[in-house]
Protein backbone atom coordinates (compact mmCIF):
# COMPACT_ATOMS: atom_id res chain seq x y z
CA UNK A 1 0.00 0.00 0.00
CA UNK A 2 1.40 3.26 -0.71
CA UNK A 3 1.36 6.45 0.88
CA UNK A 4 -0.25 10.05 -0.26
CA UNK A 5 1.20 13.02 0.70
CA UNK A 6 0.15 16.96 1.39
CA UNK A 7 2.22 19.87 1.26
CA UNK A 8 1.74 23.51 0.23
CA UNK A 9 3.09 26.92 -0.11
CA UNK A 10 6.45 26.71 -0.59
CA UNK A 11 6.64 30.27 -2.42
CA UNK A 12 9.52 29.36 -4.33
CA UNK A 13 11.11 32.37 -5.86
CA UNK A 14 10.16 34.86 -3.15
CA UNK A 15 12.53 37.47 -2.58
CA UNK A 16 12.00 37.69 1.11
CA UNK A 17 13.82 34.54 1.17
CA UNK A 18 17.14 34.67 1.93
CA UNK A 19 18.36 31.25 0.49
CA UNK A 20 16.52 30.32 -2.45
CA UNK A 21 18.66 27.38 -3.86
CA UNK A 22 18.56 25.84 -0.45
CA UNK A 23 14.89 26.46 0.12
CA UNK A 24 14.37 24.23 -3.29
CA UNK A 25 16.41 21.75 -2.76
CA UNK A 26 15.09 20.82 0.81
CA UNK A 27 12.07 20.41 -1.53
CA UNK A 28 13.21 18.30 -4.25
CA UNK A 29 15.10 16.29 -1.52
CA UNK A 30 11.60 15.61 -0.13
CA UNK A 31 10.43 14.62 -3.04
CA UNK A 32 12.57 12.58 -4.03
CA UNK A 33 12.81 10.55 -0.90
CA UNK A 34 8.95 9.64 -1.16
CA UNK A 35 8.99 9.20 -4.87
CA UNK A 36 8.90 5.13 -4.64
CA UNK A 37 6.20 5.05 -1.70
CA UNK A 38 3.67 7.75 -3.21
CA UNK A 39 0.77 6.95 -4.70
CA UNK A 40 -0.16 9.95 -5.19
CA UNK A 41 1.28 14.05 -4.08
CA UNK A 42 -1.30 17.01 -3.59
CA UNK A 43 0.32 20.45 -3.84
CA UNK A 44 -2.50 22.52 -2.35
CA UNK A 45 -1.27 25.92 -3.95
CA UNK A 46 1.44 28.97 -3.86
CA UNK A 47 4.34 26.31 -4.54
CA UNK A 48 5.24 29.49 -6.32
CA UNK A 49 5.57 33.07 -4.67
CA UNK A 50 4.19 33.66 -8.60
CA UNK A 51 3.30 32.38 -11.56
CA UNK A 52 2.51 33.48 -15.03
CA UNK A 53 2.71 31.91 -18.43
CA UNK A 54 3.13 33.96 -21.46
CA UNK A 55 2.71 31.85 -24.88
CA UNK A 56 6.16 30.65 -25.41
CA UNK A 57 7.54 32.09 -22.13
CA UNK A 58 7.40 30.72 -18.06
CA UNK A 59 9.00 32.53 -15.01
CA UNK A 60 13.17 31.75 -15.03
CA UNK A 61 14.50 29.43 -11.90
CA UNK A 62 12.87 26.07 -10.20
CA UNK A 63 14.18 23.76 -12.50
CA UNK A 64 15.14 21.04 -10.21
CA UNK A 65 11.89 21.28 -8.40
CA UNK A 66 9.93 21.00 -12.33
CA UNK A 67 12.21 18.31 -13.24
CA UNK A 68 11.55 16.55 -9.70
CA UNK A 69 7.74 16.69 -10.50
CA UNK A 70 8.39 15.11 -14.00
CA UNK A 71 9.91 12.59 -12.35
CA UNK A 72 7.36 11.29 -10.10
CA UNK A 73 4.77 12.07 -12.98
CA UNK A 74 7.01 9.57 -15.28
CA UNK A 75 7.47 6.87 -12.49
CA UNK A 76 3.34 6.91 -12.59
CA UNK A 77 2.28 9.15 -9.13
CA UNK A 78 -0.58 11.10 -9.62
CA UNK A 79 0.84 14.74 -8.80
CA UNK A 80 -2.44 17.44 -8.31
CA UNK A 81 -1.72 21.03 -8.34
CA UNK A 82 -3.89 23.22 -6.82
CA UNK A 83 -3.69 27.01 -7.88
CA UNK A 84 -3.16 29.31 -5.02
CA UNK A 85 -3.67 33.08 -4.95
CA UNK A 86 0.15 33.42 -6.03
CA UNK A 87 -0.34 31.34 -8.88
CA UNK A 88 -3.48 32.14 -9.96
CA UNK A 89 -2.67 32.93 -13.65
CA UNK A 90 -1.11 29.22 -13.87
CA UNK A 91 -1.64 27.84 -17.50
CA UNK A 92 -1.30 24.51 -18.80
CA UNK A 93 2.28 24.88 -18.49
CA UNK A 94 3.04 22.19 -15.83
CA UNK A 95 -0.05 19.68 -17.60
CA UNK A 96 1.46 19.78 -20.97
CA UNK A 97 5.72 19.79 -19.60
CA UNK A 98 5.39 18.14 -16.31
CA UNK A 99 2.49 16.02 -16.54
CA UNK A 100 0.63 17.30 -13.70
CA UNK A 101 -3.56 17.19 -12.53
CA UNK A 102 -4.65 20.92 -12.39
CA UNK A 103 -7.23 21.92 -10.36
CA UNK A 104 -8.67 25.41 -9.78
CA UNK A 105 -11.03 25.35 -7.49
CA UNK A 106 -11.71 23.05 -4.31
CA UNK A 107 -12.07 19.54 -4.44
CA UNK A 108 -13.72 16.74 -2.70
CA UNK A 109 -12.54 13.47 -3.78
CA UNK A 110 -12.76 9.61 -2.24
CA UNK A 111 -8.99 8.48 -1.26
CA UNK A 112 -9.05 4.47 0.11
CA UNK A 113 -12.85 5.12 1.21
CA UNK A 114 -12.34 7.99 2.72
CA UNK A 115 -14.22 11.57 1.69
CA UNK A 116 -11.46 14.28 1.18
CA UNK A 117 -12.19 18.57 0.80
CA UNK A 118 -9.01 19.80 -0.70
CA UNK A 119 -8.27 23.32 -1.31
CA UNK A 120 -6.09 26.30 -1.20
CA UNK A 121 -8.04 27.87 1.29
CA UNK A 122 -8.22 31.52 -0.16
CA UNK A 123 -11.43 32.99 -0.88
CA UNK A 124 -13.15 30.41 1.96
CA UNK A 125 -11.97 32.23 5.01
CA UNK A 126 -14.21 34.96 5.78
CA UNK A 127 -10.93 37.43 6.27
CA UNK A 128 -11.14 37.40 2.73
CA UNK A 129 -14.07 38.93 1.91
CA UNK A 130 -13.17 42.05 2.37
CA UNK A 131 -13.43 44.77 -0.72
CA UNK A 132 -9.74 44.67 -1.88
CA UNK A 133 -9.41 40.61 -1.77
CA UNK A 134 -12.61 40.23 -4.18
CA UNK A 135 -10.65 43.41 -6.56
CA UNK A 136 -7.47 41.33 -6.62
CA UNK A 137 -9.40 37.92 -6.99
CA UNK A 138 -11.92 39.61 -9.57
CA UNK A 139 -8.60 40.80 -11.64
CA UNK A 140 -6.70 37.50 -11.06
CA UNK A 141 -9.33 35.55 -12.96
CA UNK A 142 -10.41 38.77 -15.50
CA UNK A 143 -9.19 36.97 -19.16
CA UNK A 144 -9.30 40.32 -20.16
CA UNK A 145 -6.66 42.05 -17.53
CA UNK A 146 -5.18 38.73 -18.72
CA UNK A 147 -4.44 39.55 -22.35
CA UNK A 148 -3.37 43.17 -21.60
CA UNK A 149 -0.46 41.74 -19.22
CA UNK A 150 0.85 39.48 -21.95
CA UNK A 151 1.69 42.74 -23.98
CA UNK A 152 3.96 43.70 -21.28
CA UNK A 153 8.30 42.09 -21.66
CA UNK A 154 7.97 38.96 -19.04
CA UNK A 155 11.18 40.90 -17.39
CA UNK A 156 8.94 43.75 -16.20
CA UNK A 157 5.52 41.62 -15.11
CA UNK A 158 7.47 39.22 -13.07
CA UNK A 159 9.86 41.18 -11.49
CA UNK A 160 6.92 43.77 -10.79
CA UNK A 161 4.94 40.62 -9.25
CA UNK A 162 7.72 39.32 -7.43
CA UNK A 163 8.37 42.85 -5.59
CA UNK A 164 4.87 43.00 -4.90
CA UNK A 165 4.97 39.26 -3.04
CA UNK A 166 7.83 40.01 -1.31
CA UNK A 167 6.36 43.99 0.00
CA UNK A 168 3.19 42.35 1.11
CA UNK A 169 5.06 39.54 3.33
CA UNK A 170 6.84 42.36 4.55
CA UNK A 171 4.13 44.48 5.00
CA UNK A 172 2.30 42.06 6.92
CA UNK A 173 5.27 41.05 9.56
CA UNK A 174 6.63 44.56 9.58
CA UNK A 175 10.31 42.90 10.14
CA UNK A 176 13.42 42.45 7.38
CA UNK A 177 12.40 38.44 7.19
CA UNK A 178 15.98 37.83 5.09
CA UNK A 179 17.96 39.28 8.49
CA UNK A 180 15.87 36.40 10.66
CA UNK A 181 15.90 33.49 8.84
CA UNK A 182 18.57 30.58 8.88
CA UNK A 183 17.28 27.73 6.69
CA UNK A 184 20.20 25.70 8.01
CA UNK A 185 19.11 25.61 11.59
CA UNK A 186 15.04 25.91 11.65
CA UNK A 187 13.36 25.52 14.46
CA UNK A 188 10.06 24.19 15.40
CA UNK A 189 6.90 26.60 16.26
CA UNK A 190 6.06 25.36 19.19
CA UNK A 191 2.10 26.15 19.77
CA UNK A 192 0.05 28.64 18.54
CA UNK A 193 1.37 31.42 21.31
CA UNK A 194 3.25 33.68 18.88
CA UNK A 195 3.12 33.80 14.70
CA UNK A 196 5.77 31.82 12.95
CA UNK A 197 8.29 34.00 11.48
CA UNK A 198 6.91 33.74 7.76
CA UNK A 199 4.80 37.01 7.58
CA UNK A 200 1.41 35.57 8.66
CA UNK A 201 -0.63 36.24 11.93
CA UNK A 202 -0.49 33.41 14.40
CA UNK A 203 -3.61 30.91 14.57
CA UNK A 204 -6.65 32.57 15.91
CA UNK A 205 -8.25 29.91 17.99
CA UNK A 206 -11.31 27.30 17.11
CA UNK A 207 -14.04 29.94 17.23
CA UNK A 208 -12.14 32.77 14.78
CA UNK A 209 -9.94 30.95 12.74
CA UNK A 210 -11.67 31.69 9.46
CA UNK A 211 -11.15 28.11 7.76
CA UNK A 212 -12.23 25.85 10.88
CA UNK A 213 -15.52 28.28 10.65
CA UNK A 214 -15.44 27.21 6.76
CA UNK A 215 -14.93 23.55 7.34
CA UNK A 216 -17.79 23.51 10.33
CA UNK A 217 -20.13 25.17 8.07
CA UNK A 218 -19.61 23.09 5.16
CA UNK A 219 -19.80 20.00 7.64
CA UNK A 220 -23.58 21.05 7.98
CA UNK A 221 -24.29 20.01 4.51
CA UNK A 222 -21.69 17.67 4.23
CA UNK A 223 -21.42 15.59 6.89
CA UNK A 224 -19.28 12.56 4.93
CA UNK A 225 -16.00 14.30 4.62
CA UNK A 226 -13.40 13.00 7.03
CA UNK A 227 -10.94 15.77 6.22
CA UNK A 228 -10.44 18.92 5.39
CA UNK A 229 -7.20 20.18 4.12
CA UNK A 230 -5.83 23.48 3.27
CA UNK A 231 -2.69 25.29 2.85
CA UNK A 232 -2.77 29.57 2.47
CA UNK A 233 -2.50 29.91 6.18
CA UNK A 234 1.32 29.27 7.13
CA UNK A 235 0.47 27.27 10.59
CA UNK A 236 0.43 24.29 11.13
CA UNK A 237 -2.69 22.87 12.63
CA UNK A 238 -4.39 19.12 12.75
CA UNK A 239 -7.49 19.77 14.60
CA UNK A 240 -10.72 17.26 15.30
CA UNK A 241 -13.92 18.33 14.52
CA UNK A 242 -16.18 15.56 15.30
CA UNK A 243 -15.89 12.30 15.90
CA UNK A 244 -15.45 11.34 11.65
CA UNK A 245 -14.30 14.68 10.94
CA UNK A 246 -10.69 15.85 11.23
CA UNK A 247 -9.04 19.52 9.80
CA UNK A 248 -4.91 19.99 8.66
CA UNK A 249 -3.54 23.57 7.79
CA UNK A 250 -0.37 22.33 6.13
CA UNK A 251 1.55 24.86 7.39
CA UNK A 252 4.39 26.05 4.41
CA UNK A 253 7.92 25.21 2.91
CA UNK A 254 10.02 28.47 3.89
CA UNK A 255 10.26 27.98 8.10
CA UNK A 256 8.14 25.33 9.05
CA UNK A 257 8.74 22.74 6.17
CA UNK A 258 5.58 20.28 6.96
CA UNK A 259 3.74 18.00 5.28
CA UNK A 260 0.87 15.77 5.95
CA UNK A 261 1.11 11.70 4.80
CA UNK A 262 -2.16 9.53 4.60
CA UNK A 263 -1.78 6.14 4.41
CA UNK A 264 -5.09 4.69 3.54
CA UNK A 265 -6.22 4.37 7.27
CA UNK A 266 -4.43 7.62 9.14
CA UNK A 267 -3.38 10.35 8.78
CA UNK A 268 -0.11 11.95 9.76
CA UNK A 269 1.15 15.61 10.01
CA UNK A 270 5.00 15.77 9.79
CA UNK A 271 7.84 17.88 10.25
CA UNK A 272 10.50 17.64 7.21
CA UNK A 273 14.21 17.24 8.62
CA UNK A 274 16.98 16.66 6.47
CA UNK A 275 18.82 13.73 7.95
CA UNK A 276 16.10 13.37 10.41
CA UNK A 277 12.83 12.87 9.02
CA UNK A 278 12.35 9.29 8.40
CA UNK A 279 9.72 8.94 4.87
Amino acid sequence: MKNYYFISDAHLGSRAIKHQRTQERRLVNFLDKIKYKAEAVYMLGDMFDFWFEYKEVVPRGFTRFLGKISELTDLGVDVHYFVGNHDQWMGDYLVKECGVILHRQACVCEICGKEFFLAHGDGLDYRDHNWKTQFMFSCFKSRILKKIVTCIHPDLFVNFGLNWARHSRMKRKGVNIDEKRDFENVSKIVGYDSAPDNGEEPYQGEDKEGLILYAKDYLKSHPSINYFLFGHRHIELDLLLGNSSRLVILGEWMTLFTFAVFDGENMYVEDFIEGETEL
